[in-house]
């Protein structure tokens, strides 16, 4: 057995010419596939029942599903996604006045260990299929539809897992994400976020991707970079501004630095210097300012308000182009490092 979703059109389009059927139903299927995003080969209603019966002798649909939704005052609504083997990760609807936007995972689990992220203490899993990253955006959407009557109009890989290692699978993703033969949506209205695969941007410069690109940065010298991400060890800050300069001078594209303020640790002036130098090497569009969400796993507290806002002032008055950004979604761990939910069916 087939997953139908990973044939390409001229592959089905073989398949049927041996079957001694017209090209034209391999088109049929396809459009089924990722237009309609049908769940099950009986649901293709304009095939014979014949063909439908034979191609699921062949071929299954797995179909990601909703295993249960919790909704924020604010608006935000957090999804537990089952995947077909039964494993689980969340994806994020955050509607605001101006945007409805879908946080979605790349991963199951993630294996770099961040200390101030609660997806950082499970384990990796497997990374996702394309075509589930793909479902992942299908059902966030209709929850945009159902709830606004809204379609998404932005997409941030900012869930679960690290993106960049499970390169081909998202970039495969987004080819289907922004094809006009499937969902049709801007890559420029797509972020990819990564916690620092120098390699992999660099990779993504060559390949010379439409979409923008975050780093997760959260402090701005090594030291302190590897207490709280591992990853750093390997991939230091030089290594990434090189790997940043190569990627923009390769696509033009939007770069954009996270910066989570954690108290007593990278919320001081001097931090703000190290930021601001770190800023001026790499052609960054904006500096994301985000305040910390508890997690039960960390010892990290958010620090008090008039110390982000001194923060965000000093950055303004030496021309960083910075933005606060109020999380949404607290209230049901749907914010920004909390997503965590674990992984069997019974919890």
């Amino acid at each position: 057995m087939k997953n139908l979703r990973q044939s390409s059109l001229e592959e089905l389009q073989a398949v049927f010419k041996e079957w001694g059927e017209p090209a034209f139903r391999a088109k049929q299927v396809y459009e089924w596939i990722w237009k309609k995003f049908v769940g099950d080969i009986s649901e293709m209603t304009n095939l014979s029942k014949s063909l439908r019966e034979k191609l699921a002798e062949h071929y299954y649909i797995p179909k990601v599903k909703v295993h249960h939704a919790q909704y924020s005052n604010d608006g935000t609504i957090k999804s537990r996604l089952q995947l077909h083997d039964t494993h689980f990760i969340e994806g994020v609807l955050i509607p605001t006045d101006k945007r409805m936007t879908a946080c979605v995972s790349s991963q199951v689990g993630c294996s770099l260990s961040c200390k101030f992220c609660a997806t950082g203490y499970l384990p990796r899993k497997r990374n996702l299929d394309y075509d589930e990253i793909v479902d992942e955006v299908v059902l966030i959407n209709e929850q945009a539809q159902k709830h606004y009557g809204k379609n998404l109009s932005n997409i941030v890989f900012m869930g679960m897992g690290e993106p960049l290692l499970n390169y081909k699978n998202v970039l495969k993703a987004i080819e289907k994400i922004t094809s006009p033969d499937s969902l049709g949506m801007s890559p420029r209205r797509i972020t990819v976020s990564t916690a620092g695969v120098a390699k992999m941007i660099r990779q993504l410069g060559d390949d010379q991707v439409k979409f923008k690109l975050a780093l997760s940065l959260h402090a701005a010298n090594d030291e302190k970079r590897n207490e709280i991400m591992p990853i750093n060890e390997s991939n230091n800050l030089a290594a990434l501004v090189d790997a940043l300069n190569h990627f923009y001078t390769m696509t033009g594209n939007e770069i954009t630095f996270e910066y989570i303020l954690f108290k007593d640790f990278n919320d001081s002036l001097r931090d703000a210097d190290e930021l601001i130098k770190l800023y001026r090497k790499v052609p960054a569009d904006l500096v994301n300012i985000i305040e910390y969400n508890p997690i039960d796993a960390a010892a990290f507290e958010k620090p008090e308000e008039d110390v982000a806002e001194r923060f965000m002032e000093y950055l303004e008055s030496k021309k960083v182009n910075a933005r606060l950004r109020r999380s949404r979604g607290k209230d049901i761990d749907a914010a920004c490092g909390q997503l965590a939910n674990v992984d069997h069916p019974t919890a």
